[in-house]
């Protein structure tokens, strides 16, 4: 997918936005109940270790990416190399779901990270049980 997307970095005004996307049942699938991941997402707005995103293509907000360093705090994913980011996302808008914007919109956002010179690893934590199939995979899945 070629198109370019835009991260911007989340603000409190977005919150009515992050609220709307968390309450739809495409959302609730993935992140479970809205009002528990809206205090979440809003508390963690103040969170340093934290970076949350609104993702758009052409203007349109699309979704939400927050991009984290690996800390105590969120250790799901067992010792990491110090500087390591972890992501999670989702996409809000319910007729952009299913035209591969998740895995061009991660490979982009990584893409700009190492341009602007990280050099930790980003590890994206896989939910086997909800991946969706896909006609070509873009990602190659990688053992941590």
């Amino acid at each position: 997918m070629a198109l370019d997307y835009v991260f911007r970095p989340m603000t409190a005004a977005d919150l009515p936005l992050i609220r709307r996307w968390l309450a739809l049942p495409h959302v609730i699938e993935w992140w479970g109940d809205p009002h528990q991941q809206y205090t979440l997402v809003s508390g963690d707005l103040d969170e340093p270790a934290m970076d949350q995103y609104i993702f758009s293509t052409a203007g349109d907000s699309l979704g939400y990416l927050q991009c984290y360093d690996l800390t105590e705090w969120n250790a799901g994913f067992g010792p990491q190399p110090p500087g390591t980011r972890g992501i999670d996302l989702f996409i809000g808008e319910p007729n952009m779901i299913g035209r591969g914007h998740g895995s061009a919109l991660i490979r982009c956002f990584v893409d700009n990270l190492l341009q602007k010179g990280a050099s930790s690893p980003t590890r994206i934590r896989p939910m086997a049980a909800r991946f969706v199939p896909m006609r070509k995979p873009a990602l190659k899945k990688t053992a941590w």
